[in-house]
């Protein structure tokens, strides 16, 4: 629904978002809340407990006809054309040059393919998308009428099974269920953006308010609070998962952004499959690094902080996202250096505002929940 008052639009939830007294600001053309009691609080709530994000900026565009599942398969570098029917499957989506669209989800839903998009990316994904469609292929734009709402956290089965059923509990990562048909239709996947278990609740518009007031009554006995952008952005950075815009862009490739493992080079030709192939056997000359900044720095590193090698006199690299570390400590971030000082343990220097701080090149994710 379009504000009247400005160009920005508002998600179903925006009258819950107010009555809660979200601090709302501009979001890829939306008004949304970047937080409620604050970044620090909403954060360990999903950690701890469960926390209720709206994603409805999200987008979804969904591909029908006979020749759906080849064409899916032929826009992104993962495997999605043979996915059996109730699975969910994380994948870049590129350019000939080999750089990234947007990252997105690919649902398998019977003859369909659901694809969500990131909301920023929404009018170019699916320009771009309606470009390349084959005449037996049918793209349908389902983004004005479906809302979503992100259910995150260790306590987040529990309320979701009280709304589904116990089926929810049986629901394997990247699996997901649908029901019901028209305005009653509702999708339910084992899927999320924060690094903790959760899950992902799409339905129709008209029922989006229904299916929140669904969500915090059943989640009455968990500890459950509704959470803004701005948890949803320090939570995804513990889980390293990248954010398009910042890790991730069009002159950025999927084995530079560290996200090689899904990229199926042997499938047939994709979009940009000639380019990848290439660098996959010449190798890459930057890639994607966490790091975490020395506590005796006393520094954060943000979007857009050089990385400097100060013997050699010049700027290497660029931080791609940065911020605390609420729930592991310390200040952490990601960035793009050459391959030569990539090597975990390696140590780097970051101008934070003129200042150099000194950082570590570290392995893995920087926050895994517990099994």
């Amino acid at each position: 629904m379009l504000d009247t008052t400005s160009t920005l639009k508002r998600t179903p939830f925006y009258a819950r978002h107010v009555a809660l007294g979200a601090k709302m600001v501009p979001f890829a053309g939306f008004e949304m809340p970047i937080q409620y009691e604050g970044i620090v609080a909403e954060h360990r709530t999903v950690r701890g407990g469960v926390g209720v994000f709206d994603v409805s900026h999200m987008g979804e565009i969904r591909l029908r006809g006979p020749g759906a599942r080849a064409y899916a398969n032929q826009l992104v570098t993962n495997q999605v054309d043979a996915i059996p029917d109730g699975k969910a499957v994380y994948t870049p989506m590129c350019l000939e040059s080999g750089g990234i669209v947007d990252d997105l989800l690919v649902y398998a839903t019977g003859s369909d393919r659901l694809l969500v998009v990131n909301a920023a990316n929404f009018e170019k994904d699916l320009a771009w998308i309606r470009s390349h469609a084959p005449s037996d292929v049918t793209v349908v734009d389902e983004n004005e009428e479906t809302a979503q709402l992100a259910v995150q956290g260790p306590r987040a089965e529990d309320v979701v099974a009280r709304i589904y059923g116990d089926r929810v509990r049986e629901l394997e990562f990247y699996t997901f269920f649908e029901e019901g048909k028209g305005e009653d239709w509702t999708l339910v996947s084992r899927t999320g953006y924060t690094g903790e278990d959760g899950f992902e609740i799409y339905v129709k518009a008209s029922r989006a308010l229904q299916t929140w007031d669904r969500v915090f009554e059943a989640g009455a006995p968990a500890l459950i609070r509704a959470i803004g952008l701005g948890a949803r952005d320090t939570l995804r950075l513990e889980a390293k998962l990248p954010l398009y815009g910042n890790d991730i862009d069009d002159d950025h490739t999927p084995f530079e952004a560290g996200l090689g493992w899904a990229v199926k080079l042997d499938k047939l030709d994709f979009i940009g499959a000639a380019a990848l192939r290439a660098q996959k056997a010449t190798g890459v000359e930057r890639q994607l690094v966490g790091f975490k900044i020395d506590e005796a720095a006393r520094a954060i590193a943000r979007h857009a902080y050089p990385v400097v090698d100060r013997a050699a006199g010049k700027v290497i690299g660029t931080v791609t996202s940065g911020g605390p570390g609420i729930w592991v400590g310390g200040a952490i971030g990601l960035a793009y250096v050459p391959v030569a000082y990539a090597k975990v343990g390696t140590q780097l220097a970051i101008d934070c505002r003129g200042r150099d701080a000194t950082a570590t090149v570290v392995s893995g994710k920087f926050y895994k929940r517990p099994q």
